[in-house]
């Protein structure tokens, strides 16, 4: 495992019962990446970011998180990584700072008042530091718990869909965060539903029912799929959304409000599609666009097969 290199994990793989729900997962992350995980709930995420913070143990595989070994060192892990998960769960009914003070004695910390403050100014906390966090909202309960997370010095973040609930303005703070730590050398490792987050990332990998589909540095992603698109807009959609789902050469229909977008990997079929959809339909206007990572989402999980059985 290179020095440079935090996480190295080869062929992880967890069960639940029957039911694979990890299979021959492998990942390598250096050190101060910003790395996204992209899926649709039930895919695994949750459990791999476990599997490498040393929560679960798989069933096999191997690697190394921090130099260290994921099968036999999962304690040590754990004290020098912090994770958010989904739901908050800090104490609701101590303040800011309490919680804060209680999670540094946890970790045994020295200076504790001393990285309190520095945790509360770091975030903008500490006007509220008195506030209780059950009166939080979801923006502020989502920076206490990143402080919470941080206290230690980890150097490895892994977080389990962290803006899910909370509003716009609070997700871009959030990722300012983020980026911060990253430039500090900080390894993120963070699950997404949000196209908007996951184009932040340095690499980004799609997993879908326990399978990993891709695994790239995120401005490679839309080259290497190769989505050709093209948006058709107006009024009424229907007709032309069924047109275009019957015709060869549509990979993908996907509808973004009013208008459609239509994707596929041979651009000439393509074409032929949305030009027969323009000569049926005079009212609808059709104009070529670049596949985003939206489209590029949906493509990759109609693909995939549901492991749930």
């Amino acid at each position: 495992m290179s020095a440079e290199t935090v996480i190295d994990v080869r062929g992880l793989t967890k069960k639940f019962g029957d039911r694979t729900v990890v299979d021959n997962f492998d990942l390598q992350v250096p050190r101060g990446a910003i790395y996204g995980f992209l899926g649709p709930n039930g895919s695994g995420k949750t459990t791999t970011i476990r599997m490498v913070c040393g929560l679960l143990k798989p069933e096999s595989g191997e690697g190394e998180v921090l130099g260290l070994d994921v099968r036999t060192e999962s304690l040590k892990i754990k004290e020098r990584v912090g994770y958010m998960t989904q739901k908050f769960s800090l104490y609701e009914d101590l303040s800011i700072r309490e919680n804060l003070e209680f999670i540094a004695r946890l970790y045994g910390l020295d200076r504790r008042d001393e990285r309190v403050d520095a945790a509360l100014a770091d975030l903008g906390l500490a006007e509220r530091q008195t506030q209780l966090a059950g009166k939080l909202s979801g923006g502020w309960k989502q920076r206490l718990a990143l402080a919470a997370c941080m206290i230690h010095e980890p150097e490895l973040l892994l977080l389990d869909e962290p803006t899910a609930g909370v509003d716009p303005k609070a997700r871009r703070d959030f990722w300012d965060a983020i980026r911060r730590y990253s430039a500090q050398g900080v390894t993120t490792l963070v699950s997404t539903h949000y196209m908007d987050e996951a184009v932040q990332c340095d690499a980004i990998a799609y997993i879908a029912y326990g399978k990993k589909l891709l695994d790239a540095p995120t401005a490679e992603i839309p080259k290497m799929i190769g989505l050709h698109g093209w948006r058709i807009a107006g009024r009424p959609l229907m007709k032309a959304q069924e047109m275009l789902e019957a015709s060869p050469g549509v990979d993908l229909v996907a509808r973004f409000g009013a208008e459609i977008h239509a994707c596929g990997k041979d651009a000439t079929p393509l074409e032929h599609a949305v030009r027969a959809v323009k000569a049926a339909q005079p009212h609808v206007e059709i104009e070529p666009i670049e596949a985003g990572f939206e489209e590029i989402f949906i493509y990759l999980m109609s693909g995939a097969l549901d492991n749930f059985k």
